[in-house]
């Protein structure tokens, strides 16, 4: 028996932050960046809250990739405020926190349930809908993924205008991580009817959309539907699984600090081949591994029909280097030009290690030995 459930309220569209207004509760802990609570995007969310007659503090101690000392701080705040409920306002990092910190602190002082409401202000994580949240260990370079149901939010609120300021750089990197979502659950061994159905309408959205939000962080239009393809992305892997991508770039944002978006559209090339078996010198083959016809599906989904599997598949990886080149996302490590080949060639084998590890490798439809890790993430560093 499979099971598929949807434990998140989501409010959208026009004003969708009017929500804030008719919260059930009368005393929020806001958890957000410093960059977001000394600027004026903090107003949109307080308010409304002001207006529903709530009271409110703000913990802004939220840095990128949820590190450990950092929960532990947020952790503390809200023991001695004790809210009602969480309101996230962020990026993945600040709805990653906010979901350890209620879970860690209901753990330490449990007085009954405390909502959570999360307000993404990127369009890439999905995080505002899924039972996952990944925490750092600064110290030991590891990023640790939670899952559990409880950590997932009550209510998610998907207003486009807290991304209208978002850079280029960022809705790329963003927008590509809603790609790679969508795309791995669709080829996830745990894939059903409902992550498909999500998972292909994301795909859609991102190929008629991510680049007009790119080049025009103004168009609005394109803002709130990929605002929602995170959403249903997010959805998707929820359910479904994610896979060996998700696993190589947590070890690449926890060694090298290379932004998870980013990250995971480097690598998701290298990675489509990978599940295909098929490559520049393949022939067109009798039997093909499973994912190639998925792969066929999002190919066509895309408008990327061939005349046999071999390049159609191959189609789809041009289409996603495409999508890297026209929003100037690195191919190759090397391209960043921050990282030291000496360092990166010494990080291999434990970055190889850690990503068998990870909690996503188990869904991946094929399953790659060390040999094939470390191959992927030497073939990373340069064509």
């Amino acid at each position: 028996m499979k099971t598929f459930e949807m434990k998140t309220v989501i409010h959208f569209g026009d004003n969708a932050l009017e929500r804030l207004k008719n919260l059930p509760y009368k005393r929020v802990l806001i958890i957000t960046d410093p960059f977001i609570a000394q600027g004026n995007m903090i107003d949109l969310i307080t308010t409304p809250l002001k207006q529903g007659g709530i009271e409110y503090d703000i913990f802004s101690d939220v840095v990128p990739d949820a590190p450990v000392g950092k929960i532990a701080e947020g952790v503390s705040k809200f023991l001695q405020y004790q809210p009602e409920a969480i309101v996230a306002v962020g990026g993945g990092s600040a709805i990653d926190s906010s979901k350890a910190i209620r879970e860690f602190a209901l753990k330490i002082n449990n007085y009954g349930k405390v909502g959570l409401i999360a307000i993404p202000t990127t369009s890439g994580t999905g995080s505002e809908v899924t039972s996952f949240a990944v925490v750092n260990d600064t110290d030991a370079h590891v990023k640790y993924p939670l899952i559990s149901d409880s950590l997932t939010a009550d209510e998610a609120i998907l207003d486009a205008e807290l991304v209208r300021s978002v850079p280029p750089a960022i809705t790329a990197d963003t927008g590509m991580d809603v790609f790679t979502h969508a795309l791995e659950s669709y080829v996830s061994t745990q894939h059903n009817e409902f992550s498909s159905a999500l998972a292909e309408k994301a795909i859609e959205i991102c190929g008629v959309f991510l680049l007009r939000a790119y080049l025009d962080g103004n168009d609005m239009h394109a803002r709130q539907k990929m605002h929602v393809a995170s959403c249903l992305a997010g959805l998707s892997f929820n359910t479904a699984g994610l896979g060996i991508t998700h696993s190589m770039a947590h070890q690449l944002g926890a060694i090298f600090h290379i932004p998870h978006g980013r990250a995971n559209a480097m690598l998701l090339p290298h990675i489509v081949e990978f599940n295909a078996d098929i490559n520049k010198h393949s022939r067109s083959q009798k039997e093909y591994l499973p994912a190639v016809k998925r792969y066929s599906n999002i190919a066509h989904i895309l408008g990327l029909s061939n005349y046999n599997k071999v390049m159609t598949v191959r189609s789809l990886v041009n289409w996603i280097q495409f999508m890297q080149k026209e929003m100037n996302i690195p191919l190759t490590i090397q391209e960043l030009g921050t990282i030291t080949p000496d360092a990166y060639f010494a990080a291999i084998d434990k970055m190889a290690d850690a990503a068998l590890a990870d909690a996503c490798t188990a869904n991946n439809p094929r399953v790659p030995t060390k040999e094939d890790i470390v191959k992927i993430y030497t073939k990373l560093w340069s064509f």
